[in-house]
């Protein structure tokens, strides 16, 4: 054999080495015991055979042909039924044309190498051969996937309508349940602010109903103004909550005027509008109302308070709420059938200063609607019912308020089905002194 420097030897795998010389057995166990393979070797025939009885996945067999009882071609194919897989190899120093045809026809036999060897090429035709069986094993493994998901996918396929129609019967359910609990949470969520509105309103009996007139208004102005869903929610939110923050004013602050305030208590007031967005910025969903609250007392011009903001500065939101609220807390004070137009004449002014040019026209036109369906109607006349008695589609013509004053509806609602059940409810819980004045036409 000839001694060379061996090439590296990527592949893993197993080797098994039969020859009847010991020293052969060591040199070659020798060759390759720095390579990543484990190396067996016999002495004889029936030996070679015992180990791949033994050893699963030995991938070479590497064998000499002259070994006494049983030659190498015939241990090749015995080995065949052991270890079907294996690549065989025949190692022999005799130059013998039959025993080379016989190792390739009976042994399958992938090669025939000669004595002596030179090592490089017998460590690159045992690495060849090691690559072959491990791409042979690879592709029986994988031709055993494909073999086992094809039959999978013949069964789906034949059960596919079935499991698509169950699956899709169970997320058609699943997607009405989860739509349905949205839907209840939203309701719940805007029910919760306007029941908070109603006690913030508590606070100042003249002002009942003004966040809620403010909130209709004002939604009605941003789906005039084509703003986004999400934003006209976020817009109500605030201003029914626009006023939260005077909760910490006193009683006798609430009374006054801006005007008629002495400095302590104005500074006290400037800060309402802070107060409000601290009290729910903790909450996620309404952390977008309260930059809205902050900014409702701001100016056109960058007069107002409380951070001097003008202009386009001024969220949106805030400029709509600013005039919708002026609007509502002088009507109050402008009673009678021209009471929208003096209002109307005496903002003109403002207009630039205090309030968004662009947006007064819209606004206007969304207040005077709102104010005509609202104010009484002079072909009508008013009968009080008990909510026992209210049917859908009466149209209140008063403000309803429970017991202890908390606004349950306002005047000019249409009734439905759930504003009657509440009605109903908050009847037994808070009695009212007086019953539903529904408006009737005469």
């Amino acid at each position: 054999m000839t001694e060379t420097s061996s090439p590296s030897f990527p592949e893993k795998g197993k080797i098994l080495f039969v020859d009847d010389e010991e020293n052969i057995l060591r040199s070659l166990r020798r060759l390759f015991m720095d390579e990543k393979v484990e190396v067996f070797t016999a002495s004889s025939g029936a030996q070679g055979l015992e180990i791949l009885a033994r050893e699963a996945g030995v991938g070479v067999i590497v064998s000499d042909q002259r070994m006494p009882e049983m030659n190498g071609v015939d241990f090749l194919e015995k080995s065949k039924a052991i270890s079907s897989q294996s690549i065989r190899m025949l190692l022999t120093g005799y130059a013998d044309v039959n025993a080379a045809i016989d190792a390739i026809n009976r042994g399958g036999t992938f090669r025939y190498l000669n004595k002596p060897w030179n090592d490089a090429e017998l460590v690159q035709a045992v690495k060849g051969a090691l690559h072959m069986y491990n791409l042979l094993t690879e592709n029986k493994r994988l031709a055993a996937v494909v073999k086992k998901q094809n039959a999978d996918l013949k069964k789906w396929n034949t059960e596919l309508e079935t499991m698509v129609q169950e699956q899709t019967v169970e997320i058609k359910k699943s997607y009405e349940a989860l739509r349905a609990m949205h839907g209840r949470l939203r309701v719940n969520f805007k029910n919760t602010i306007v029941a908070f509105s109603g006690l913030i309103e508590l606070r100042d009996k003249r002002m009942r109903t003004h966040s809620r007139n403010v909130a209709e208004v004002s939604v009605n102005v941003a789906k005039q103004l084509g703003l986004e869903s999400d934003l006209q929610e976020t817009i109500m939110v605030a201003a029914l909550l626009h006023d939260i923050g005077k909760i910490g004013i006193s009683d006798v602050m609430l009374a006054r005027e801006a005007e008629q305030m002495n400095l302590a208590e104005r500074e006290e007031y400037l800060q309402h509008p802070v107060r409000g967005q601290t009290a729910i910025d903790r909450i996620d969903e309404l952390r977008e109302a309260g930059v809205i609250i902050r900014a409702h007392h701001e100016n056109y011009n960058g007069t107002g308070f409380p951070d001097g903001l003008k202009k386009a500065d001024i969220p949106i939101g805030a400029r709509i709420i600013t005039l919708v609220d002026y609007i509502d807390k002088r009507l109050r004070k402008a009673m009678g059938a021209t009471g929208f137009e003096v209002v109307r004449k005496e903002i003109e002014p403002l207009r630039g200063v205090f309030f968004d040019p662009k947006l007064m026209p819209v606004v206007l036109d969304q207040f005077e609607a709102f104010h005509k369906k609202t104010r009484p109607r002079m072909d009508h006349i008013e009968i009080e019912l008990l909510p026992a008695n209210l049917r859908e589609g009466m149209t209140a013509s008063r403000d309803v308020f429970s017991g202890t004053g908390i606004l349950l509806l306002t005047k000019g609602t249409v009734l439905a089905q759930a504003s009657i059940l509440l009605l109903k409810r908050y009847y037994e819980l808070d009695p009212a002194k007086q019953g539903v004045f529904i408006s009737v036409k005469g």
